[in-house]
């Protein structure tokens, strides 16, 4: 596992404000952070990312391609198939977190949410 201190991680999210706030908390952890601003805009950022991210985090609901897409198509990259998916979203609806799991998700944090629980999740699902 890489250490938090170079831990990189993709984050996914139409909203700036909820960019701006992982970015920030996710800096302050020693991450480095890219971003995509949506689904479609998420998977170039991971086909051209180099070094790839160590974890990606991925909101459920936004324009283009939504997050459980984003997921599946994660999944059915070879290189990327056990890349830690973690989703951080607003809903909390059980089937919705179910839906996650079973396209690939590897944790579900529901916003808002603390620097301490998003880092902590990242630790899980990299350990």
């Amino acid at each position: 596992m890489a250490s938090r201190q170079n831990l990189r991680v993709l984050t996914i999210d139409d909203s700036r404000t909820m960019q701006g706030m992982l970015r920030k908390a996710l800096e302050e952890a020693g991450c480095d952070v890219i971003q995509g601003a949506d689904g479609v805009d998420g998977l170039d950022v991971l086909r051209g990312a180099d070094p790839p991210p160590n974890v990606v985090i991925t909101d459920i609901n936004m324009p283009r391609m939504d997050g459980f897409e984003v997921i599946e198509t994660i999944r059915t990259m070879n290189q990327f198939k056990h890349l830690p998916i973690i989703v951080l979203t607003t809903e909390s609806d059980p089937e919705k977190k179910a839906r996650a799991r079973t396209a690939g998700a590897t944790g579900w944090i529901v916003k808002p949410f603390s620097s301490e629980s998003l880092v902590a999740a990242i630790r899980r699902v990299t350990a």
